[in-house]
């Protein structure tokens, strides 16, 4: 059965005014009847150009952005019907990697502040030693204890995503929606992030859909690949069939698009 399982999902987002000031309101369908599941403990690598959807998809999976129609379920649990205090449960088992390491912190907060936060909002079951448990994620994520007191600014910029990927897995999540979490770093140092998610999923047994517009990153992590364009899946299939032997034009046009991280990963 799987962890994560959504059926024809349709999102439109209204255009707005146009640059000579018209009031078009012309809807754009950002993700258009798009169905997918994930399996529990494996990755569904989402791919496609910038504008193609795909952070909007994810974040609909965890219900950031509510769906014009469609259904997502959570293991098995009906994740649109879910009222605030069962989607505040669902919320401690799924989270989210987000693009800026920057942008994504609060630079008023220190690491363990940051880190602490999704425990003390949850409270319950997480008011037992939490300075404890954020060191523990914290050296899972690579970094040293001593971070808990330093702000994000003394950080570099992998150092930050370091962080945030620890605030994600404080509450122990099951499910982690990945959205492009190495785009904006060197392309070493990404390739020391895949690598730590990839150790990460085994740790934890997560389940996670990694977001990327670069299918030679999606690789490494991914079960099975989906390719999205304009708001639709063009292609679906397994890592091994979407790098070897692409159907579709388009996913031909990415993976030409786009440098390999082989060397830089190993």
């Amino acid at each position: 059965m799987p962890l994560v399982q959504a059926d024809h999902l349709v999102k439109s987002f209204s255009s707005g005014n146009t640059v000579f000031g018209s009031n078009a309101n012309r809807q754009v369908r950002a993700v258009d009847d798009v169905s997918l599941s994930i399996e529990p403990g494996k990755t569904l690598g989402l791919v496609g150009e910038s504008g193609s959807g795909k952070s909007t998809l994810g974040r609909m999976l965890l219900r950031l952005i509510e769906p014009d129609s469609g259904s997502i379920f959570f293991d098995g649990r009906d994740v649109l019907t879910a009222g605030p205090r069962d989607l505040r449960r669902l919320r401690r088992e799924m989270q989210i990697i987000f693009q800026d390491p920057y942008g994504s912190l609060d630079p008023r907060m220190t690491v363990e502040q940051t880190v602490l936060e999704p425990m003390i909002v949850h409270g319950g079951e997480f008011r037992g030693d939490r300075k404890r448990r954020a060191a523990e994620i914290l050296r899972a994520v690579g970094l040293d204890e001593s971070a808990l007191n330093r702000y994000p600014h003394e950080f570099s910029g992998g150092q930050r995503q370091r962080i945030g990927i620890a605030r994600a897995l404080v509450l122990r999540p099951r499910f982690i929606v990945a959205d492009e979490p190495v785009s904006a770093l060197d392309v070493s140092v990404g390739a020391q992030i895949v690598n730590l998610l990839r150790d990460l999923q085994r740790e934890f047994h997560l389940t996670y859909l990694f977001i990327s517009h670069s299918l030679p990153v999606v690789r490494y992590l991914a079960t099975r690949i989906a390719v999205m364009k304009r708001g639709q899946l063009v292609e679906v299939g397994t890592a091994e069939q979407i790098i070897t032997a692409p159907q579709h034009e388009y996913t031909r046009t990415l993976l030409a698009a786009t440098p390999e991280l082989e060397t830089a990963a190993r």
